[in-house]
C-alpha cells in the first residue's frame, strides 16, 4: 500500500509557479539562487498583561488555534518600573512557523483572512526591513476564521513577519507578490 505525499498547495505553486518567475526575472543561473520563504514569525503583545495573566493565556490559545501549531509566553527581558513590569513576567504570545504549516496558514491568510478586513485596499509595499524580510501588521485577531467572535473579549492585533533568503527588498517583493500576497498596486518603476 503506498501514501501519497501530501504538498500544500503554495508549497507546489511555489517550485512550479513562483521559482521560473523569479529565475526569469533576475536571471539567476541556478534554481537554488532564487528566494524562498524561510519561515513565519507571529508575534503578539498583550495589553493589560501585567495586572491579568489570563490575557496571556487567551493570547497562546488564540495563536494557537489560528496557526495549528502550539504558541509560546513571551517573557520581559528588564524591568521598568513605569509600567509595573519585573524581569521575565510574560507580556505576550509568538510563535513560528516552517515548512508545511508555514504554507498552509499563509494560504489561509491569502485567500481566507485578509480579505475579510474591512475596506481592504492590498497591503502596504513600506515595511521590508532591507535584508528581505517583510512584517505585517494585523489590527484584529477576528479576521481569522479559526476565532469565535463570541468569545473574544478583547479585540488585538499581532505581527506577522515573513522571512525569506532575498538578498534585497525588490527579491523580497517579488518573492511575496508572486506567492500571492495582495500589494497595493502603488509600486513606482523609479523607486
Amino acid at each position: 500500500m503506498s501514501t501519497v505525499k501530501y504538498t500544500p498547495r503554495l508549497a507546489d505553486k511555489y517550485s512550479k509557479e513562483v521559482v521560473p518567475a523569479l529565475m526569469k526575472k533576475f536571471a539567476y543561473k541556478s534554481i537554488m539562487q532564487a528566494p524562498r520563504l524561510e519561515k513565519i514569525c507571529i508575534n503578539r503583545g498583550v495589553n493589560g498583561a501585567v495586572s491579568d495573566k489570563k490575557l496571556v493565556e487567551v493570547a497562546v490559545d488564540e495563536l494557537t488555534n489560528i496557526t495549528g501549531q502550539k504558541a509560546v509566553p513571551t517573557v520581559s527581558k528588564k524591568d521598568i518600573s513605569n509600567f509595573k513590569l519585573r524581569r521575565g513576567m510574560p507580556i505576550g504570545a509568538r510563535v513560528t512557523l516552517r515548512g508545511e504549516k508555514m504554507y498552509e496558514f499563509l494560504d489561509r491568510l491569502i485567500s481566507v483572512a485578509l480579505p475579510r478586513v474591512r475596506d481592504f485596499k492590498g497591503i502596504s509595499d513600506k515595511a521590508f526591513d532591507g535584508r528581505g524580510n517583510y512584517t505585517l501588521g494585523v489590527t484584529e485577531q477576528i479576521i481569522f476564521p479559526e476565532i469565535d467572535i463570541d468569545k473574544v473579549n478583547k479585540i488585538t492585533g499581532m505581527d506577522i513577519t515573513f522571512v525569506t533568503t532575498a538578498t534585497s527588498n525588490e527579491e523580497a517583493y517579488e518573492l511575496l507578490k508572486e506567492i500571492g500576497l495582495p500589494f497595493k498596486n502603488i509600486k513606482k518603476d523609479n523607486q
